[in-house]
């Protein structure tokens, strides 16, 4: 396939040293997923494209790519940086796992403009100090759908009912409203609080998320549905969720 030069919508999150003086940087873009580029000359000194590759820059970047292996970089515009993020660790912990987390749900050039946006905006959030790990909670449960493993949590499993007291069931992958919890022996008998919390965060859109408070113990344990979620269903393993994990305790 021929090579082609095109401007791409993406937000940098990964580098390493490459060669003498080069970088490869990953890159997630609106217009053609995730993938790699070669930054040349960014690790020398005064290097405009090693400037504007930093992690979680952001802006336009011009690539010559052939849509498989690695692309080039070649020019940029426009290019700003979540500068909250980038100083600050737990910051940049958050929002690490969750470029990760995307990185592992798909192959590369494979586009995903509503992921694109759902990432960006969550990097927006997190930059503009809201809870980082509703956030995050909030990208987890979303992502499950892409992962193809997605729980019913909109409605009842039996009957739809969409609105009440609810419990879940890891096994089943749904949740069962207070009608029928003696016909489900696997529910999980968990806080009706911590279940609506987790169709709250899964079901509405991020951009309508304002900054909660929601209490320390709530979000411990919808937390831990969640990761037994990941466990029973993906078990991904990431290093970046171990790191968040071990940075939460200190």
């Amino acid at each position: 396939m021929a090579s082609e030069l095109v401007d791409v919508s993406g937000i940098i999150f990964k580098r390493k040293r490459y060669k003498e003086a080069d970088v490869l940087t990953k890159i997630i873009t609106k217009q053609k997923g995730i993938f790699t580029i070669d930054v040349k000359g960014a690790l020398r000194p005064k290097s405009k494209l090693g400037a504007a590759t930093l992690n979680f820059s952001y802006g336009i970047y011009t690539v010559n790519t052939s849509n498989k292996g690695i692309s080039s970089l070649r020019t940029f515009k426009n290019v700003r940086q979540f500068e909250n993020i980038y100083l600050d660790i737990t910051k940049q912990a958050y929002a690490s796992y969750i470029l990760d987390l995307v990185d592992h749900a798909f192959i590369e050039y494979q586009a995903n403009w509503e992921v694109y946006d759902l990432v960006f905006t969550a990097l927006n959030k997190i930059n503009d100090d809201f809870d980082e790990e509703i956030i995050k909670q909030m990208i987890e449960l979303k992502m499950l759908y892409y992962f193809g493993v997605a729980p019913k949590l909109d409605s009842c499993m039996i009957c739809n009912k969409k609105q009440g007291i609810f419990d879940f069931s890891l096994e089943r992958g749904a949740i069962i409203c207070s009608d029928h919890f003696n016909q489900v022996s696997d529910r999980m008998h968990l806080d009706p609080q911590v279940v609506s919390l987790i169709r709250t965060l899964a079901l509405i859109k991020i951009d309508r998320l304002g900054k909660i408070n929601i209490n320390t113990n709530l979000k411990n344990n919808s937390k831990r549905v969640i990761d037994r979620m990941y466990t029973r269903y993906l078990d991904l393993n990431l290093k970046s969720k171990k790191f968040l994990d071990e940075l939460r305790m200190i």
